[in-house]
């Protein structure tokens, strides 16, 4: 796994209600292109401190600094219930897709990264070497 990603609340909300409600978790993480670490790691901060300790990374908000410093909702016991999955329907489906969609677009990306820096290195070794064509664009002018 290159690029560190990171995971709203929600996201980890709905693979904690789907591996409460019995799903397998190694097909689940696969699915979700996650780690099963993660899957029970979430599960833990949840049961720990509800949905509040599912906070991504970063400075916490104000509302969540309240939250955690004892507001109106007493953390729930280990044994507390996850929360229960969303029946799937149109909206679940699309956002389960736009996540695939958007680990395509990042894969994408590190393979236009990668091969961007390979091109690069080419011309560079053309351009030591003396060998003709090393600054030649090698794109049409015509566009």
């Amino acid at each position: 796994m290159g690029a560190e990603r990171r995971f709203s609340r929600e996201f980890k909300l709905a693979a904690l209600a789907r591996m409460e409600a019995g799903e397998n978790v190694s097909a689940l993480a696969r699915e979700l292109d996650v780690r099963r670490k993660y899957l029970y790691q979430w599960r833990d901060r949840f049961r720990a401190g509800g949905p509040i300790a599912l906070r991504s990374r970063g400075r916490p908000t104000k509302a969540e600094v309240l939250a955690m410093q004892g507001g109106p909702e007493p953390l729930p016991p280990a044994s507390a219930p996850m929360p229960q999955p969303a029946p799937p329907d149109a909206l679940a489906k699309a956002q389960r897709r736009i996540a695939e969609l958007e680990r395509k677009i990042g894969q994408q990306q590190v393979d236009l990264d990668f091969f961007q820096a390979a091109l690069r290195q080419v011309r560079d070794m053309r351009q030591r070497s003396g060998v003709p064509g090393g600054t030649a664009s090698t794109r049409s002018s015509k566009r």
